[in-house]
């Protein structure tokens, strides 16, 4: 399907676009944003505007309390600036009210970055909403009731640095967790206290690439774990859990996606940028992929079962703020096929497909069609293999050192360590989705297929390239020199030498690992984790409009709608094509969370 694409001048913002499943209209009278907004200058404020929704379980009359009559369970909460507003959410059906807040803050000194509200704990007349601050500090306040208000590292003793991002650990309804910009995880109780002095940290797990450390202390206080993760020094800039709550995605600064059995605390895969830092992260819903965008300008796909990137999307011309799955458009149409001449043709039609979105500080929304046939491609269609080099040390999950299981070996993909940290592992201490699975020989993840035009190479392609021979692929034309800051594979040797000394005291022993080559992104290339450009499918958009003036920074898919916000604080709302008739049952209710 050709490409549906926005070349005009500034002012060309789109407020409608068509898709197979038909016209995404926005809802110009269901806009949020601050009362009296005005337009936004590059002064006004930090442009981390991020958007949390939660709807309500519904109340003995029908509708949650401080609904002000207005029949909506739904509260929506975002920051811009110093300001925090939460506001009843009204959806398509009926107009934004600007001038009836549930709750509104201001805060001096501090910014508000992120937010996150308890699904577990909220009541028709409450809900916990976690807030973290560009200073370092969080607060957990109640936007209906108002009488909860408790603040953690207030004096900024545990970290000083930005809370890049922050969630409640999904079935918890006390737990959670803050990502900050100097590369740490931390995991709170809101029911304990913070110290008064700095917390002392002791050692408790060291994995390839990160460490886990717990505080110190006669008795029990807040952070409870310390998570160092990547370089020293290295922003954390998102994590998300997986649907089922066992694992969590986390992509940093230094251009990785790493992915942890949260209760066993074990690195399990891994993938790398081309270059620049992974901005975001998100998981399907079925939790059979994770899908990244960052400072490349690309979206990559990554396989949970393979251990590998499976496919990059290329239609960004600027960084990849946000990406997230529509879990409401998943297939084609139904498998069950016309008799004749039909059946293959209905069969074509009928392949599983996940509907991916994405927005981008080049202020266009891409929508993304991820198909059966090209994340698990047949044979035919692999037109060519090339070993890439060192194949033979690598694992599926990227890790160096480690064979590949013959087919039909049995693996457990973790240890059994800490098994015992949470309940919610199971007996084996297996990770999500991590059963004993037959390695295929056309799935082994050491050899990098080329799908579609795939280029012949010759029998030299087999051995070590030189440095100019692996960058000789990467053509991402006029924008190449903005990102220049943060191209880590063109870095001197001598720098290479020295980040590998000053991380080497976060490098965890590994069954396997060897030495040296954990961090060294030139090692990685032609690796499941980070395929060269024609060895991987590249997709393109099915849908990729301007729709706002400044940089996009949300993207969230509701089953009547889908919400954007940009940079100049504006929250909008875009309807879903009307059905007509009753829609068939789609494939999604059958899908089944890996567990």
């Amino acid at each position: 399907m050709a490409v549906q694409s926005d070349s005009g001048g500034k002012d060309d913002v789109k407020t409608q676009f068509v898709t197979r499943e038909g016209t995404y209209r926005l809802m110009t009278l269901s806009e949020y944003s601050r009362p009296n907004r005005v337009g936004y200058t590059s002064g006004s404020g930090s442009s981390h505007v991020r958007v949390s929704l939660v709807s309500l379980p519904p109340g003995p009359g029908g509708g949650a309390p401080g609904s002000d009559g207005q029949g909506s369970d739904d509260r929506i909460c975002f920051n811009h600036g110093k300001e925090l507003y939460v506001y009843v959410y009204r959806g398509v059906k009926k107009a934004a009210d600007l001038t009836k807040p549930v709750d509104k803050k201001m805060y001096k000194g501090t910014n508000p970055t992120c937010h996150d509200f308890n699904t577990v704990t909220m009541t028709p007349d409450s809900v916990s909403l976690v807030i973290g601050f560009s200073t370092g500090q969080i607060q957990l306040i109640d936007p209906i009731k108002k009488e909860l208000s408790k603040l953690y590292n207030e004096e900024r003793l545990i970290d000083k640095t930005r809370v890049t991002c922050i969630k409640w650990v999904p079935g918890s309804s006390n737990l959670f967790i803050t990502a900050h910009a100097s590369g740490q995880l931390y995991v709170y109780n809101e029911e304990l206290t913070c110290g008064t002095t700095a917390p002392h940290y002791q050692l408790f797990k060291q994995g390839d690439g990160y460490s886990i450390h717990t505080c110190r202390t006669k008795s029990t206080r807040n952070p409870l774990y310390r998570w160092v993760i990547g370089a020293d020094g290295s922003c954390i800039n998102e994590f998300a859990f997986s649907p089922c709550g066992t694992n969590l995605a986390v992509v940093s600064q230094d251009g990785f996606l790493r992915v942890f059995h949260y209760d066993t605390m074990e690195l399990i895969g891994r993938a790398r940028s081309y270059f620049g830092g992974f901005l975001c992260v998100c998981w399907s819903p079925d939790g059979k992929y994770v899908v990244v965008g960052g400072e490349d300008d690309l979206v990559t796909v990554w396989s949970f079962s393979e251990r590998r990137v499976v496919a990059r999307g290329q239609g960004h011309r600027s960084w990849v703020s946000v990406v997230a799955f529509d879990p409401y458009v998943v297939s084609f149409t139904e498998p069950e096929s016309e008799e004749g001449v039909e059946d293959d043709r209905q069969k074509s039609e009928s392949v599983q497909c996940y509907r991916l979105g994405s927005v981008s500080q080049d202020t266009q929304l891409c929508l993304w069609d991820l198909t059966e046939d090209v994340l698990k491609p047949p044979v035919r269609a692999r037109a060519s293999a090339h070993l890439s080099p060192n194949s033979q040390t690598f694992s599926p999950n990227g890790v160096p050192g480690m064979k590949v299981p013959p087919k039909g070996a049995k693996t457990n993909k973790i240890g059994h360590k800490h098994a015992e940290l949470s309940g919610n592992a199971n007996a084996a201490g297996e990770p999500s989705g991590a059963k004993p699975t037959k390695t295929k020989a056309n799935n082994v993840s050491t050899l990098n297929i080329s799908v579609g035009k795939a280029k012949e190479e010759t029998s030299g392609s087999l051995g070590v390239n030189s440095l100019t021979q692996r960058l000789a692929g990467f053509s991402f034309g006029e924008r190449r020199s903005e990102h220049r800051r943060n191209f880590s594979l063109t870095s001197k040797p001598a720098e290479q030498k020295s980040s590998a000394a000053n991380s080497v005291a976060l490098r965890g022993k590994s069954a396997g690992a060897a030495a040296g080559e954990t961090y060294d992104p030139l090692k990685l290339i032609g690796t499941a984790s980070c395929p060269r450009f024609d060895e991987c499918p590249v997709l393109e958009p099915l849908v990729c409009k301007k729709i706002a003036h400044e940089r996009l920074t949300a993207l969230l898919f509701r089953a009547e709608y889908f919400v954007t916000a940009c940079a100049d604080g504006g929250v909008n709302t875009w309807a879903r094509p009307a059905r007509h008739a009753e829609p068939r049952p789609r494939r999604a209710e059958r899908i089944d969370l890996v567990d």
